[in-house]
């Protein structure tokens, strides 16, 4: 509770160091970028794209049978409370339970005090609650609740609790001063308000119904929680997802809603001509037989939004790495050298080229939690400040609640966004049965310097994980004849023979006095000649024809396995050298007699 206390109190600090957006600052902002809104709806799937000039930079998709559960006002039942998480754990018929944080409980309606309430004093397993789910689950983590209800409107968000009031900051000075004198008559006793964006040029009377409406809904709410003695109950559900984001982000700033499909132009039509009229002369029905998706080469922009690297128009790129706790953004020139100038000018360029193209992949991914990014080094203070303020006037354009917070020691630029639900890469992809999830295969034996697996590694764990031997093709059966060759146990073995055979030879050696006294005076002589290589070459040349045969390993290691000795009288009296043929690699070894023969197993 602390903690977060101080979070938001710097949070207000530096929101007031923010200067007001002017109306000129509104409309240029409005008036040079191209929005559209295209839906389609097809195979029981909805999915919402925002086009700006032309690029895609959000995109929404649900299933018709997946809801999702945020806005939606439940009365819970307390399962579990952890003093020392500062949590509870409510019931809300989803199968598991959501977590409800001290922050986040109706400290007035408990009749505590916030700053020395106790989550155990407010809550106690069995109690029934009133709760609002604020971000749907995500991987382990459970669903976020909160007792603190706001319901949603067209033009603005009633806070029945009366704990909080206020106004866009994305709205121009002028229109927050007008909007603020309306307000003051019209809302509720006990009750507070929070202004959309949307609101901006909406007149009284549209502002008094959306007021009107709110309020019927919630005294609903209220009813039915009386009514109620068990629970987990649904007390208010949010509409589907087609007509909670147009009424969410399609204002005046939108040229153009086209609707692909029947059902989707049905209910949305309505909703507009209802609570927007003014709008209505922007919905478009696509009745072409044709995608409307291909015809906006969304699916293409789609496609490039899975990738990890995102190439810039100059020809620099970003790298885009999502782990556990943060995502990393790397910035880097790669093609771009500029087009003359210093290195300073090229590294800026590049760097607010890359400030804006964050900022959509942010919305259109819909990246959330911690980012870090990490822009590439500039040594003049004025060009990181211009970085950082392009930034910031991109991130304007996202609704989504977000902070840069600082820029840290090394240059690196840390912001939080919001997390609300699965971002585009969870809603299209699954976890990879090879690597459950890590993005690499990890092998039983090391793999080369270079990152790529060998042949004979790739078929052990393709054989490891059920691949069947016995219909693979020609490389799969060169493969596996790698592994007979390349086995550690089979080189074990290998060297184990070559042992015994050169314990055998050392003991026939032995039993000739005369050869042996020969072998201590006789000096290796260099082999330049074909004439002087007794049987080196064969032994060189007997390994590559019997990989040739399909016998068994073990017996391939017998047959090759040969000890050659090269010995010629001279006047020095040198220790006698062999040369062995490492039977499982092809090494040759020289070592002297008196030394122990090492067979080389790598």
């Amino acid at each position: 509770m602390e903690a977060k206390r101080i979070r938001r109190k710097a949070g207000r600090k530096e929101s007031r160091k923010r200067t007001p957006i002017t109306e000129a600052e509104f409309l240029a902002r409005r008036e040079n970028v191209k929005r559209e809104m295209v839906v389609r709806e097809r195979d029981n799937l909805n999915q919402i794209a925002v086009l700006e000039d032309g690029l895609l930079v959000e995109h929404y998709v649900s299933r018709h049978t997946q809801e999702t559960a945020v806005g939606n006002v439940y009365l819970g039942k307390v399962q579990n409370v952890l003093s020392s998480m500062e949590a509870a754990f409510v019931d809300i018929g989803k199968g598991r339970n959501a977590v409800l944080y001290a922050g986040e409980v109706n400290w007035d309606a408990a009749g505590l005090n916030a700053k020395t309430g106790r989550i155990e004093e407010a809550l106690n397993p069995g109690d029934l609650v009133l709760v609002q789910v604020t971000k749907d689950p995500i991987g382990h983590k459970g669903a976020r609740l909160t007792s603190q209800i706001t319901l949603a409107g067209r033009h603005l968000v009633l806070v029945p609790s009366g704990a909080m009031t206020g106004i866009s900051r994305k709205l121009p000075e002028e229109e927050r001063k007008r909007l603020k004198a309306l307000l003051k008559t019209m809302i509720p006793a006990g009750y507070g308000v929070i202004v959309r964006t949307a609101a901006e040029g909406a007149t009284e009377e549209q502002l008094r119904a959306d007021v009107e409406r709110l309020t019927r809904i919630w005294e609903e709410i209220e009813t039915k929680q009386r009514k109620t003695r068990n629970g987990p109950v649904l007390l208010h559900g949010e509409p589907e997802l087609a007509v909670r984001v147009v009424r969410d982000i399609f204002n005046e700033d939108f040229r153009s809603l086209t609707i692909q499909g029947d059902n989707a132009w049905k209910t949305i039509s309505k909703y507009v001509r209802d609570l927007s009229p003014e709008l209505k002369d922007r919905l478009k029905h696509w009745e072409g037989e044709d995608d409307i998706f291909a015809a906006h080469r969304i699916d293409e922009q789609l496609a490039k939004g899975f990738e990890r690297k995102v190439w810039l128009p100059s020809g620099g790129y970003l790298i885009i790495d999502r782990t556990e706790a943060m995502t990393v953004i790397d910035v880097n020139t790669g093609r771009y050298i500029g087009a003359g100038g210093t290195l300073e000018e090229t590294v800026t360029k590049n760097n607010l080229e890359a400030a804006e193209e964050i900022v959509r992949q942010l919305r259109l991914r819909d990246i959330g939690g911690i980012v870090v990014i990490d822009f590439v080094d500039m040594v003049i203070e004025s060009n990181r400040d211009l970085v950082l303020r392009r930034l910031v006037e991109c991130l304007g354009r996202d609704r989504t609640r977000h902070q840069v917070t600082e820029v840290t020691s090394l240059g690196l630029i840390q912001m939080t966004r919001k997390r609300v639900g699965q971002g585009l890469v969870e809603a299209f992809s699954t976890q990879c049965e090879c690597c459950d999830g890590r993005g690499f295969i990890v092998h039983d034996v090391p793999v080369e310097n270079n990152g790529q697996a060998p042949e004979d590694v790739v078929s052990h764990s393709s054989a490891r994980r059920g691949s069947a031997s016995g219909t693979s093709s020609k490389r799969g059966r060169s493969r596996a004849k790698s592994v007979k060759e390349t086995n550690p146990e089979v080189r074990q073995t290998m060297a184990a023979i070559a042992t015994a055979a050169h314990a055998s030879e050392e003991h026939e050696s032995s039993a000739t006095a005369s050869e042996s006294h020969s072998s201590r005076t006789t000096e290796p002589k260099l082999l330049t000649s074909s004439t002087e290589r007794p049987s080196l070459e064969k032994a060189a040349e007997e390994p590559s024809l019997e990989r040739a045969t399909e016998k068994p390993a073990l017996d391939g290691a017998q047959a090759r396995l040969e000890l050659t000795e090269a010995e010629t009288p001279t006047e020095n009296t040198a220790p006698r050298r062999r040369h062995r043929r490492a039977a499982s690699t092809g090494v040759i070894n020289t070592d002297s007699t008196d030394a122990d023969i090492v067979v080389s197993q790598g």
